[in-house]
């Protein structure tokens, strides 16, 4: 990654550095053409005034020879001073022009002769020399032109050293920026990346140094998204042992019973009545563990169907109540229910049976001596609470209750199944059927397990 970033930040310098440097050269060479073709033009217009008024003072029209000397004596003069980019033309009657040898690099084609016989001076360039070109009229009538051309020189010559001097210093700078922050960039992304290999091969306990709370940058959040992950999936690890040895226990047990009573009846040593009384009823314990699991499964896979019907949540809350009646006896505790009247919700029959038999038996499983079922209102749903007066839920498995294969902490002693899975079904069946579950403490000390349901509106 240092070398990419390397690679990327010396490009950008290096193209900002040609493009800035290829564009103040062109800039410059255009405003320095235009400056000196403007002062180009000036001087030649004030070359061609001045050689007018001399030729005009010191000869006449009657005396071209004297004329034709004075034209003599300023070439002299021109080419004994050196004046390269200075010339002096005339005008022939042909239409031509005639006399010194034009500066390096110009042409008599480049002159238009026309503009010159009518007075009308005229410049350009040819490359980066540039050239103007004034008429003046002679005493005998003729056309003199006063050429005069010099190299535009933008002044960047002289600062090109400089100039590369600080472009290589800023690459320079540019180069130790990348490495730099590269290196920054590299150390926490390779930091995530061997912690993410070591979560894959099973290293669950793999965490990265945690940034401060006020940082929220990517990185960051990167360290805070491989640290939560590998939270999720060590407690996943946890809640699958969990499970696997609730899940054990509950097949073991039961086969445990099956097994001892059928030999004890094999052996003519038990009751056969008694014995297969038993047989039976551990029998709908593993088929009621089974249909769990694949309950489960198809809600995973989103696999199961709902017929959703319209219901009285307070006639359904009743009838399942009614069921876990003699459960209850048997074990000392009191079912209260509180909450009469109709509450309309769209669900299916059985399954929402199902959910509400399901929180009934958590709650017999937990409570001590009592359980509260309880409808009610609330704005626009309508809800079903069970009470129990245990042990409570711990703040930090609250969050958790309806969790697959979640067991609390504060376990009962085993009478059922208590693989976590029950509770996990009344919540893929809530959501599934447009509701939610949530847990909390109880008013009568134990938990409170309740769906909300969607109410509906009166029937016509």
């Amino acid at each position: 990654m240092t070398r990419r970033l390397v690679l990327v930040i010396a490009s950008v310098v290096i193209a900002t550095l040609v493009l800035a440097g290829l564009g103040t050269i062109v800039v410059g060479n255009v405003r320095a053409r235009h400056t000196t073709e403007v002062e180009l033009r000036r001087q030649a217009t004030e070359v061609a005034t001045n050689l007018d008024q001399v030729l005009d003072n010191s000869t006449t029209t009657d005396n071209p020879a004297a004329l034709r000397r004075r034209l003599r004596l300023l070439n002299g003069f021109r080419r004994a001073l050196k004046l390269d980019g200075l010339a002096f033309l005339t005008v022939r009657n042909d239409g031509t022009l005639t006399g010194d040898d034009l500066p390096g690099g110009l042409t008599l084609d480049q002159l238009p002769v026309g503009r010159l016989a009518n007075l009308h001076p005229v410049s350009g360039n040819s490359g980066n020399l540039v050239f103007a070109a004034a008429p003046a009229r002679l005493p005998n009538g003729g056309v003199i032109v006063v050429v005069v051309s010099r190299q535009a020189n933008s002044g960047l010559t002289a600062s090109l050293r400089t100039f590369i001097l600080a472009g290589l210093a800023t690459l320079a700078i540019g180069v130790g920026v990348a490495v730099i922050l590269g290196r920054r960039l590299a150390r926490p992304i390779r930091e995530a990346s061997e912690a993410a290999m070591g979560i894959a091969r099973g290293e669950l306990s793999t965490r990265l140094p945690q940034p401060p709370p006020q940082n929220h940058d990517e990185l960051s959040e990167l360290a805070r998204s491989v640290n939560a992950m590998a939270t999720e999936l060590e407690r996943a690890r946890v809640l699958e042992q969990q499970f696997l040895l609730s899940v054990s226990h509950d097949l073991r047990t039961p086969l445990t019973s099956i097994r001892g009573y059928a030999e004890a009846i094999s052996d003519g040593a038990a009751d056969p009545q008694r014995s297969a009384a038993i047989i039976r009823g551990e029998a709908r314990r593993l088929e009621r563990l089974v249909a769990d699991l694949l309950d489960l499964a198809k809600l995973r896979a989103k696999s199961f169907s709902l017929r959703p019907e319209r219901l009285d949540l307070v006639a359904l809350a009743a009838v399942a109540s009614d069921g876990f009646q003699i459960d209850a006896d048997e074990r000392n505790i009191r079912i209260e229910r509180v909450g009469g009247g109709h509450l309309a919700v769209s669900a299916d029959h059985d399954r929402l049976a199902q959910v509400a038999a399901n929180l009934l038996e958590n709650a017999l499983k937990y409570a001590r001596t009592e359980v509260l079922v309880t409808t009610s209102q609330d704005g626009l749903w309508a809800v079903l609470s069970v009470d129990d007066d245990g042990p409570g839920i711990d703040a930090a498995d609250l969050a958790h209750v309806f969790d697959r294969l979640y067991v609390a902490r504060s376990q009962p002693s085993r009478r059922e199944s208590s693989s976590g899975l029950g509770l996990a079904i009344v919540k893929e069946l809530v959501e599934a059927m447009g509701g939610h579950v949530v847990a909390a403490r109880s008013t009568i000390g134990g938990a409170r397990l309740a769906l909300r349901l969607p109410l509906q509106p009166p029937a016509p």
